[in-house]
C-alpha cells in the first residue's frame, strides 16, 4: 500500500466533488470493460489453464469485487485508505492466482494474466484519490507482481511496467490539475458574489447615507460657525464613504492560498485630506500581517488628524518592490519636536511606539519616522520573507 506520506506531497486540499466525479465514473467504465476484457481472454486461452473452472472463479471473484467498488467509489465518503487498500490486495491476488491457473510456461508464451488489464483498476483509484506519487508507487506493486509471473519474459514485463507508470502518473497529474481549477472556480464565484454585494451595498448607501451626508455638508456651509465645521466633517465622511463602496477593490476576499489584497485594507483610509495611493497589481500578503500593517496606517492617520488638526493633509503610499512591502505615511504638520515620542512613551501615551512600531516589530518588519518643520513620515517596511517565517504552518 501507498505510504502515508503519499498524501502529505499534495498541494492542497483532494479533489472536490465536482472535479473529481468525472474520473470516478471513468475508472468504474474502465473497470467493467477491463473485466470483459480479461473474460473473453480467458475463453480464448481456455488450453493454457490447467483448471479451467477455477479461472472462470477468479473472474467471478473479479466481477463481485468490481461491483462491490464501484458502488462504494460512487459515494465520496466511500473512498477511504482502508478501501483503497483492500482494492490493491485483492487486485495483486487475483493477478498472482494466475500462478495456479496457467501452466507455467504459458506466462512464457505471451499469455496475458487471467486478470488481464483489470489490474489498473487500483491504480487510477489511488491516482485519482492522492495525486500522481501514489499513483505511481500503486503501479510500481502491481508492476512487481506482474514481474514475479512472467520474469522470464523481461520485454513484456516492461511494457506493462510502462503503461501503468504512464497510466497512474498522468490520472494522477490530472485529479491534481482538475481539484486547482475546481479551487479557482470557487474564489472566484466567491469574489463575483462579493462583488455583486457590495454593488448593492453601494446603490443603497448612495440612495440614503451619501445623499444625506451631502445636505449636511451643503447646510453647514451655508450656515456658516460651527454648523459649518460639522459640515465639512460630513464631507470628508461622504469621500471616505464613497471611495469604501466604489474605490476599493473587491479583492479583500481570501485567495486559495490565504492571503489578501493589502490595497483592500489600506485604499478605505482615502478622504478629502488623505490620499491614498496603491499599486494597479494587487499586493497579496498573508490575513494576519495584512491586518496589522493596515492597523498601522490607520493609527499613523489617527495621529495626524490628533496632533497636526483636522486641516492638515496626509498621504499613504503602498510599494510593492520584490521580497518588501512597503507603505509611507506623509503629512504636512508642524512636525515632531525634539524628545515628544520620548516623553509620550514614559508618560504611557504608546500610541506610536506600540500601535505603529511594536505592530511592525513583531511582524519583523520596522517603522522609521522622519519629522522636520514641513511635517512627518513614517515609513513602515515589511520583508515577505519575516511574512512567510512568522505565518502558521499547516499540520
Amino acid at each position: 500500500m501507498p505510504p502515508n506520506g503519499a498524501q502529505g506531497r499534495v498541494q492542497g486540499p483532494p479533489p472536490g466533488h465536482g472535479s473529481a466525479e468525472p474520473l470516478w465514473r471513468a475508472i468504474a467504465v474502465f473497470r467493467f470493460a477491463g473485466l470483459g476484457y480479461a473474460a473473453l481472454l480467458a475463453i480464448l486461452n481456455r488450453v493454457y489453464y490447467v483448471r479451467f473452472g477455477w479461472a472462470c472463479a477468479v473472474i467471478a471473484a473479479m466481477t463481485a469485487w468490481t461491483v462491490v467498488t464501484t458502488v462504494a467509489y460512487a459515494h465520496p465518503e466511500g473512498r477511504t485508505r482502508a478501501l483503497l487498500g483492500a482494492d490493491l490486495a485483492v487486485t495483486a491476488g487475483l493477478l498472482l492466482s494466475t500462478f495456479v491457473l496457467q501452466y507455467p510456461q504459458a506466462m512464457r508464451h505471451g499469455v496475458m494474466p487471467v486478470t488481464g488489464i483489470w489490474v489498473a483498476g487500483p491504480v487510477l483509484a489511488w491516482a485519482v484519490s492522492y495525486g500522481r506519487r501514489a499513483g505511481t508507487i500503486t503501479a510500481l506493486i502491481m508492476s512487481g507482481c506482474d514481474f514475479v509471473l512472467r520474469h522470464g519474459d523481461i520485454a513484456v514485463v516492461l511494457n506493462g511496467v510502462v503503461l501503468l507508470l504512464l497510466a497512474g502518473w498522468t490520472i494522477g497529474h490530472v485529479a491534481r490539475l482538475a481539484a486547482a481549477v475546481e479551487m479557482e472556480r470557487q474564489h472566484a464565484a466567491a469574489v463575483e458574489a462579493a462583488s455583486r454585494e457590495r454593488e448593492r451595498l453601494a446603490r443603497g448607501i448612495h440612495d440614503s447615507v451619501l445623499q444625506v451626508l451631502a445636505l449636511v455638508q451643503r447646510r453647514g456651509a451655508e450656515a456658516g460657525g460651527e454648523a459649518a465645521e460639522l459640515g465639512r466633517l460630513a464631507g470628508e465622511q461622504e469621500a471616505a464613504l464613497r471611495s469604501l463602496v466604489g474605490g476599493a477593490p473587491p479583492a479583500a476576499a481570501r485567495a486559495p492560498d490565504g492571503d489578501v489584497d493589502l490595497r483592500a485594507l489600506v485604499l478605505p483610509a482615502q478622504a478629502e485630506r488623505v490620499t491614498v495611493s496603491v499599486p494597479a497589481q494587487a499586493v497579496r500578503l498573508d490575513m494576519a500581517a495584512a491586518e496589522e500593517l493596515a492597523a498601522a496606517v490607520r493609527a499613523a492617520l489617527d495621529n495626524v488628524r490628533r496632533h497636526c488638526g483636522e486641516r492638515a493633509r496626509a498621504w499613504v503610499l503602498v510599494e510593492d518592490e520584490p521580497g518588501l512591502v512597503t507603505v509611507t505615511v506623509r503629512d504636512d504638520g508642524p512636525g515632531i519636536p525634539d524628545g515628544r515620542l520620548a516623553e509620550a512613551a514614559a508618560a504611557g501615551r504608546l500610541g506610536v511606539s506600540q500601535s505603529i512600531c511594536g505592530r511592525l516589530r513583531d511582524l519583523g518588519g520596522s517603522a522609521a519616522i522622519r519629522s522636520s518643520a514641513e511635517g512627518t513620515e513614517v515609513e513602515l517596511c515589511l520583508p515577505r520573507s519575516a511574512v512567510v517565517a512568522s505565518a502558521p504552518t499547516a499540520g
